[in-house]
């Protein structure tokens, strides 16, 4: 691992269930030399990816705060994607969700709501697995043959436990037909007594890079209601993807 890469992976330690670690803690977990991981942590204090409070131990810093800002404010796709998702839970009561692919999940990086009946779990910067919810499963339904494969290789089983198939040729008939659709619907996959109907987003490659969803507080709906709903969602993706080109 380069040099840069062990710096930026001591980051990588602090989530929303260990968002804090002391010096000792950081040395046994990621095995690194006490000098090279005392100069790791004056470089990110000093730059403000970390702080540190006595008897406090390290914490993520005002740096990266201030990067958020920037992002909402500056983002492309989030720029194009606020007013088509506005306009979105304006003809629908729920919550438009706009997800981004990060590594192998996918980030919630903006949200529209029209509703106050439920409050979607899936909030900005909250990371959701890629087998689960329709915002999930409508990238994942467009990852290349490579990428599925080892996706599968690394996690079989819980292909398998979330429904998508028991085998990889059960697992790609079942995303082919997500793809040939053009969307996926899931009921209660992410938030209990909620419905999610997903379309892709490609950039302007055509490379899936994420994907626009509407939440409703409903189980179920007639089938005319749920092809209307979706035909509306895929028809915001595509002008978001269009937007991107």
């Amino acid at each position: 691992m380069l040099s840069h890469e062990r710096m930026l992976s001591v980051l990588d330690l602090f989530d929303l269930e260990r968002p804090e670690w002391s010096f000792d803690e950081m040395h046994a977990q990621l095995g690194f030399s006490r000098s090279t991981l005392y100069r790791y942590l004056k470089t990110l204090t000093d730059a403000g990816f970390l702080t540190t409070f006595p008897g406090r131990g390290y914490s993520l810093g005002p740096r990266v705060i201030e990067l958020d800002y920037q992002i909402v404010a500056t983002d492309p796709l989030i720029h194009v994607a606020r007013p088509v998702m506005n306009e979105l839970v304006l003809g629908y009561s729920g919550v438009s969700l706009l997800c981004r692919r990060y590594k192998q999940k996918v980030l919630c990086i903006h949200q529209e709501t029209s509703t106050d009946q439920f409050r979607s779990t899936y909030e900005r910067g909250r990371a959701r697995p890629l087998l689960q919810g329709a915002a999930s499963l409508a990238v994942l339904a467009h990852f290349s043959t490579y990428q599925l494969t080892k996706l599968y290789d690394e996690q079989s089983g819980e292909f398998a436990l979330a429904g998508l198939g028991d085998t990889l040729p059960e697992v790609r008939e079942t995303l082919k037909g997500i793809r040939q659709r053009g969307w996926v619907k899931t009921t209660g996959q992410v938030t209990k007594g909620v419905t999610g109907i997903a379309a892709p987003i490609f950039d302007g490659k055509k490379e899936i890079i994420g994907s626009l969803s509407l939440t409703l507080p409903e189980t179920s709906m007639p089938a005319e209601r749920e092809e209307a709903i979706a035909e509306r969602v895929v028809f915001c993706s595509r002008i978001i993807s269009k937007s991107l080109e």
